[in-house]
Parts: C-alpha cells; structure tokens; sequence
C-alpha cells in the first residue's frame, strides 16, 4: 500500500541538541502503536534552516509546517493530523491560520529566500543515496562525463560568474583553469569544510543535509582539471557531518560514482576525509594544505598558489562547501541561468548564519543583492526584545561591523569591502543597544590572538599589541593617544601580515572605531561604558529611596555583597561587587540602577 503522509523531521545538529533525536523516534513509535504505518513514514532530513523554532516537521503532501516540536508532541500529530487529517493549530508557526494548513511558503522567513545550496536540506534523507538522486543527483556528473570537454565546463563556471564562497571571493572558474592548465600526471581536488568563525555553521549544515552534492561537485571539478583524488578537510567537532560524509562516500563507491571505472567512462576519482583541530588559521588554504599533509598549519607565502603547486606540491583546486554545492546546478541549469541571479558582479545566492540578538536566528540562503533591511527585518524579524539595531557583524574576525546608516545597502562583495567589511564565509551577527563596541572588538581580537599561529610577526605582535590596547581602554585606562597606535598598528598589519588571518585581524577593531568613535571617546574620557559591558567602568547602586528592603537583590547576588535589614532600605558593598548585574535583574521596584 502506498505511502500517503510523509513527517519530515529536522535533523541538523541544532535539533537534536533539542531532541529532534527523540521526537524521530517518538513519531516513529506513534506511527507503530496507532496503527498508521502502512500510511505514514517518518523521514530524517538535514537542517531547514529556521533553527529558532527547531524542532520542525514538515508534513507531506499538505507541507503543513509545525514548529518548537516535542517529542511530548509526536502522539498528538500522528493521532490527528495522519489518522485524522486535521492539523494540530498550536505548533503551527501561524496559529492564526490553523484553517490554512500553515506552509512554509507562508512563513516569513523564508520568502525572500532562494534555496540552491540549500536545495536538499530539509527535502531528502541524507543518508540515502536514491533520495539524492530522485532530484537530479549525480546528473550532472554523468552530463560532464558524457556530453562536455572540460574546457566547457569550465567556460560553464565562468559563465555562471560563481565566486568562492570561502570569503575572497576569487573566480571559481578561473583557479579550476589554472589547475587544468597546469602540467602534471598528478592533480588533486580540496574541499574546505574547516569553517571557524564565531556564530558560522553554513558549511557544516550543509553537509549533514546533502553530503552527496559536495561529493558530486568534487568529482566534476576532478574530471575537469584532471584529478584523480579528492580530500575533503573538515573540522573533528563535526561528528554528523563527517558520519554523513562517510555514508555518503560508501554509498558513492557502492552505486559506481565513486572509485574506478565511473559510469563506465574510464574515469577515476575517490574521495578520502581529513579530520582537522579546528585551527582558525586552517581556513587559509596554504595553511589548510600544510595540515592536510601532516605539517603544523602555518601559511607559506604565496606565489606560487596552490592551482600550481599546492597538496604535495602538484596542481590542487580548492574550494570550500558553499562554492562546490552551487556547482551541480550550474551544470544541469546553465551559467547564464545562474548569472541572472544576485547581481553582475556578485552572482547567485549566498548562505549566512543569521545569529545574535534576533528574532529568527537560523540558516539563510538569500540572492546576492539583497539589502540588510530585508534581511535583519523581513527574514530575522527584527531585534529581539522590542530593543533598537545598533550594528551587525559579517565576516566574523575578519569583517568588520556594518550600521543602521547602511541598512539599505546590498548584500554583495563589493558594497561590503567599501563599508570596511567583506563577505567572509557567511557569519551574520546582529547586535542590540545593550552591545558594547569596545567589548566587540576585544573579544574579535582576543579570538584572532588564540588562532594567529604566530609564523608572523605582524600577526603574532600585532594581534596582541590590539588586544592589549583595548583591554586597557575597556578597563577605564585608556588615552586618546591609544586610538591613533591602534590605527598605526592595524593598519600596518593590514600590509605586511602573511596571510588573510593577520591582515583581516584588524578589521573589526578599525571599524568599531571607524562608526563608533564616540563610544570609544566615553571609555576614555568619562571612563564610562555606554551599555553597560565593560565591568570596571560600570557600577551597581541601591536608591534607598525606592528600596522596600525585600531582600530579593540579596538573594541574588552571587557575591553576598548586598547589605541590609528586611523592609529596610538596602546598599551595595562596592568593594566586593563583581559587576555581574543579578541585582538590576532582579529588582522589581527600579531601585536598582546602573551606571
């Protein structure tokens, strides 16, 4: 008897860090005890993207769209929704619209989105192989293999205009030509799934829900330069993207994609994994190779680039996930297909980990082009807690962060480079009135101070000459004097540090400077933190006057440095508080006051 409701259930490392294990086994379960089995299936998928309201189950064909799902939940939705074919309102993401059957077109945060990275996530089982296929997987391999020379597939990837996804943004066809045109018996391809920036996870989702796209995309850019092995290098803090990776290579190897002979068109191409440590530094593609080969991950200076002379010294292509996933759709759609998305420079869709302080936090896949605005507002939802947009950070350490004044601006390479940003790999981190500058720029530099592997010495200096400059403003110590050494230093980092970690370092701590000048100016002059994050320049105080003395303050305080009597007005022991703001949180009458 066939199949007639399908559960689509999450599971992407975000969900099961909710349960979504669980929740698939208790539909699984409910499925059994109710007697529904010979209508309804269960199916595990990869990431959906809207992680704020994860769990989700997507059910088939309706495409009712449930969201914040419980495993407490599967009894309700197999029990009226499968045996009776009635929605269940209260996990609707609209309840408004229970009589509608709630889908996911409906929802806002994903109509502004265009999936082709992302085609699969949330669609296919990544584990099986024939889901994949089902939806043109492998076509493309099978079209390079059978009907085009690899100078037309690279003339295909020039014509779509794809740009590295990695954060350079480097043309994707011309490093594939350079590594075909390349002399050598010996070739290979790399794939970078070592992203490290904070708030980052395109890469990783992108493999738990469609491993086999990358796999198809490094097979193709294999036939094209002339490879015959590929090595896919990805962080060991991954465990389900590499168990898929590894499931999906096996079953490659199985169905004749992989391995020997494939297709029967004598062409040859495997793929292995290498696991990495989760060096920052790692993301730089010299660096990347050193490890990849066994050696400590420390950049060489470039050229000759590793188009030329990269994994053991022979003509290696690499790219990261992003870039290698948009690859199988050009080829079976066309570039000029591609190209009239985005914009003329800028073309296609990118992937951002939309995180912070917003509503709809989640993985997003938008057309190049698209403005702040509609992203942060249209797709985020705007700032949680009703509180005012102060900036949002692309790029991760190596960006810079980006204000109201340029909400308009489209989301491309260029507009982002002339605002002191970049692309980067797609980290997207929105920050509220009660985020503090100074404190964003510390920590920035404090991670690239952690990650700088120290080969350099603009990088191994000047990372920790920054980082001490601006611990010293943020603890009240600061001169204006300090402002222009960090220009210096920055800037001169910028020019002369070895690889894109050290010369990117900078980037958010000039741009903080650059946008919020005055910021810094309060540190230094009133030696006051305007929100209220720099610990040594903000101070907690009790008005007695509204004080009622209900001791509830006290009860919070982690430190026991509040004083006072039951129903008597209260005061903070200033000398042993540790600025932690459990009073403030916990007053109920606007006693408690910051400044």
């Amino acid at each position: 008897m066939a199949i007639k409701t399908y559960l689509l259930t999450c599971g992407g490392t975000g969900c099961v860090a909710s349960h979504g294990t669980e929740l698939y086994e208790a539909l699984k379960k409910e499925i059994t005890e109710q007697g529904a089995q010979s209508d309804a299936q269960v199916v595990r998928t990869g990431c959906f993207g809207f992680c704020e309201k994860g769990p989700i189950v997507k059910v088939l064909p309706d495409e009712t769209f449930y969201v914040s799902v419980k495993p407490a939940d599967a009894k309700e939705i197999v029990a009226e929704h499968v045996v009776k074919g009635r929605p269940v309102a209260r996990l609707l993401y609209d309840k408004s619209q229970s009589h509608l059957n709630t889908k996911l077109e409906d929802v806002s945060f994903y109509q502004k989105q265009f999936r082709i990275v992302l085609r699969n996530c949330g669609v296919i089982d990544p584990e099986k192989i024939d889901e994949y296929i089902a939806r043109d997987g492998y076509a493309a391999l099978a079209k390079v293999l059978t009907e085009m020379t690899p100078d037309q597939v690279v003339d295909e990837i020039r014509k779509s205009g794809l740009r590295g996804r990695g954060g350079a943004g480097f043309p994707t066809w011309m490093k594939w030509k350079f590594s075909k045109d390349a002399p050598s018996a010996e070739k290979y391809v790399v794939c970078n799934a070592d992203e490290g920036d904070p708030g980052a996870y395109m890469d990783r989702s992108t493999i738990e829900g469609d491993p086999h796209s990358i796999l198809e995309a490094m097979a193709i850019a294999g036939r094209t330069i002339g490879a015959g092995k590929g090595v896919i290098y990805i962080r060991a803090e991954y465990p389900l993207a590499i168990e898929h990776l590894e499931t999906a290579i096996k079953q490659a190897r199985e169905y004749g994609l992989l391995g020997k002979d494939i297709l029967g068109t004598g062409f040859d191409f495997d793929v292995e994994l290498r696991l990495g440590a989760g060096a920052f530094v790692c993301g730089e593609e010299t660096a990347l190779l050193a490890s990849t080969m066994g050696k400590r991950g420390m950049p060489i200076p470039r050229p000759p680039f590793p188009a030329v002379s990269g994994l053991w010294q022979k003509p290696t292509v690499i790219n990261n996930v992003e870039t290698y996933a948009n690859v199988p759709v050009i080829i079976l759609r066309g570039g000029d297909w591609f190209a009239k998305i985005g914009t003329p420079k800028s073309a296609g869709t990118k992937v951002f980990a939309l995180t912070g302080k917003i509503n709809n936090s989640g993985l997003i896949e938008v057309p190049m082009g698209i403005t702040l605005r509609e992203i942060i507002y249209d797709i985020g939802g705007g700032i949680r807690g009703g509180k005012k947009f102060k900036a949002v950070q692309t790029g991760g350490p190596s960006g810079g962060v980006i204000t109201a004044d340029y909400l308009d601006t489209p989301i491309d390479y260029e507009h982002l480079q002339a605002l002191g940003s970049i692309m980067g790999s797609g980290g997207m981190i929105v920050m509220d009135e009660d985020d503090c500058m100074v404190d964003v720029a510390r920590f920035y530099q404090e991670f690239c101070v952690d990650e700088s592997c120290g080969k350099c010495a603009p990088c191994r200096i000047g990372t920790r000459t920054l980082l001490n400059l601006l611990e010293k403003i943020a603890a009240g110590q600061g001169t204006r004097g300090d402002l222009d050494k960090i220009r210096e230093v920055g800037t001169a980092m910028q020019k002369a540090a070895l690889c894109g970690l050290g010369q990117t370092a900078p980037n958010p701590v000039l741009s903080t400077m650059k946008y919020f000048e005055a910021e810094y100016a309060a540190h230094i002059d009133d030696k006051r933190c305007p929100a209220g994050k720099c610990k040594n320049l903000v101070t907690y105080e009790i008005d007695p006057a509204k004080c009622i003395g209900c001791t509830l303050c006290a009860r919070k305080c982690p430190a026991n440095t509040i004083a006072g009597e039951r129903q008597k007005p209260h005061r903070i022991i200033q000398e042993n508080c540790i600025k932690c703001g459990e009073c403030l949180k916990a007053c109920k009458f606007g006693a408690v006051s910051r400044r």
